[in-house]
């Protein structure tokens, strides 16, 4: 019998002050404000900041929130569009050991109610824009949290926050509140780097949304994660058309601040302030939806004067966009993830023998979602009864499933969801894909999206991407509509460029001639397409419309 071995590595070593500190990304800010103090941070309307001016905000806020009892583990929401506000309290609020809930600015009234209520926000950081819709949750909860108002000059209520017929909910004024606070307070670390950092909800399509909770480690990872999948050097000026609500806007107020670079606020999502501000600011980079570049490409501008970068994601986006938004100057970076990972966690990372292709061929490419971030540990598309991986022969369809250090800690409070989530060890995410022979994975459809028609499955994405080939289509959203024979069959919204003319025989001939015939729509619908805040179509809301007939 072999002597018990003592493993000498074990012996001595331990966890202590000097070689460890729990991850966390406010040291990005620390950092960046004590390298370049004097760079501009932030650009808003007529507003600059500097990284000094940005760290002594945010540190006010931190010790103005915590003089009025924000303790570890209580909840600070924030309702606001992408103004300097929003960016500060991804700093701030941590600073305080708290755990930053940023709303969604489109939600209704039980919406917001439920969520302050279920996330137990004890204070409430909110535009006066949106004093109509949060005042009416308000007068829903018995347990108020403190309310504090942001006034933004360049909101529609101007800089008082009243004119217009805007009112206050609060009973302090955002830069009253900051005037309050120690500019030399001494942030808080996590105790653990498995901490709370943040709450995003889901938009729920039934039923209430759930509450993602993310960490720490996870935001820090996520945010180097975005530097190496994007070849992102030091100082870029990045514009804001991406939501800072929506899933910590992919972790890029962490990302930017990391290389020193300018977060470019931008209110409202509009082509013309988007070109203008790219002009003006010279930006390098932005992030938004398929729906935000099929904005930008038929908005007339012509091509670029300089390449601007932009990452996309949100929706498998149709490669005739993406090829349409390259030829403008745009180079398109396709990512693909989920509130539940942070945002992006898969990449369409790109070869340089891929360059020599045909247009067509490049943007079809690019249109996959990819392969794991450098920061994600696991990614498959798998049978979702045994896990099994499925072939890798492009036409296989199973579960995307992932793991590792950028997957949520969990749902708040819904402990089945969560194990649900997470069954055989894996993170489920109820997206439908195929595994093509060189690794990478492309999406066909959400689970609930595939349309099964006389036994076959087709693919709603497939469909999408015929369509906005056609020369008249400005946006297409294909759903499944109830049929006596086949079970279900495809039916197409769409909405026309200005100008063009279509009619629903001939966009079903272009789509027969482009695929199989089954898989072609049967009926076509026009109309404007329900959207999200963040740019999705709202499929369920088509599919109840699809069941009308209207």
């Amino acid at each position: 019998m072999s002597e018990a071995r003592t493993n000498p590595y074990e012996l001595g070593l331990d966890k202590n002050a000097a070689n460890f500190v729990p991850l966390s990304p406010v040291g990005f800010l620390l950092r960046s404000a004590a390298v370049y103090p004097e760079r501009i941070s932030v650009i808003h309307g007529e507003r600059r900041y500097t990284w000094r001016q940005s760290l002594d905000r945010c540190r006010r806020l931190a010790s103005a929130l915590a003089a009025h009892g924000i303790r570890r583990g209580d909840t600070v929401a924030v309702m606001a569009p992408n103004v300097p506000e929003a960016f500060e309290a991804h700093f701030a609020v941590p600073m305080a050991g708290a755990v930053l809930n940023a709303l969604n600015i489109r939600l209704d009234a039980e919406t917001i109610a439920f969520i302050l209520k279920h996330g137990g926000a004890r204070v409430l950081i909110t535009d006066t824009e949106f004093a109509p819709v949060i005042g009416r949750a308000l007068a829903m909860l018995d347990d108020k949290p403190l309310v504090i108002d942001i006034a933004d000059p360049l909101g529609p209520h101007g800089a008082d926050g009243v004119a217009s017929g805007g009112r206050r909910l609060g009973a302090l004024d955002y830069e009253e509140f900051l005037a309050g606070g120690d500019p030399d307070f001494a942030e808080l670390t996590p105790a653990d780097e498995w901490d709370a950092i943040a709450l995003n909800y889901t938009s729920g399509t039934t039923g209430n949304p759930k509450g993602v909770v993310t960490h720490y480690r996870g935001a820090y990872l996520n945010a180097l994660g975005n530097i190496l999948v994007w070849g992102l050097r030091q100082h870029p000026v990045y514009l804001w058309t991406l939501p800072m609500f929506h899933a910590n806007g992919w972790c890029f107020p962490w990302t930017v601040t990391a290389l020193a670079g300018t977060h470019v606020c931008l209110r409202r999502v509009e082509a013309a302030s988007v070109y203008e501000a790219i002009e003006r600011h010279g930006v390098t980079h932005l992030c938004g939806a398929p729906v935000v570049m099929n904005m930008l490409l038929n908005a007339g501008a012509g091509k670029l004067a300089r390449p601007v970068d932009m990452m996309t994601a949100g929706a498998a986006p149709p490669a005739a966009v993406i090829g349409g938004m390259e030829a403008l100057g745009f180079r398109i970076t396709h990512v693909y993830g989920l509130t539940e990972v942070y945002g992006p966690a898969v990449i369409c990372a790109w070869h340089d023998e891929w360059d020599d292709l045909p247009a067509d061929e490049r943007a079809r490419l690019k249109s996959r979602q990819g392969v794991a971030y450098p920061v994600l540990e696991g990614l498959m598309v798998a049978d979702p009864e045994t896990l099994a991986p499925v072939p890798h022969d492009g036409a296989t369809m199973g579960e995307i499933f992932m793991r590792g250090n950028i997957v949520m800690k969990g749902y708040l409070k819904d402990a089945p969801a969560t194990a649900e989530a997470f069954a055989g060890g894996w993170f489920h995410t109820g997206d439908l894909a195929v595994a093509h022979p060189d690794g990478y994975i492309e999406i066909k459809d959400r689970s609930k999206d595939i349309i099964i028609s006389g036994g076959e499955n087709i693919s709603t994405i497939e469909i999408e991407d015929v369509l906005y080939r056609h020369p008249a289509i400005l946006e297409a959203a294909v759903v499944a509509r109830p049929d006596p024979n086949w079970g279900e069959t495809p039916c197409a919204f769409v909405t026309l460029k200005d100008g063009a003319t279509a009619d629903p025989t001939e966009i079903i001939a272009f789509c027969r001639d482009r695929m199989a015939h089954f898989k072609a729509p049967r009926h076509i619908i026009f109309g404007p397409l329900p959207k999200t805040s963040t740019g999705k179509i709202q499929k369920f809301v088509l599919r109840e419309r699809a069941k009308e007939g209207t």
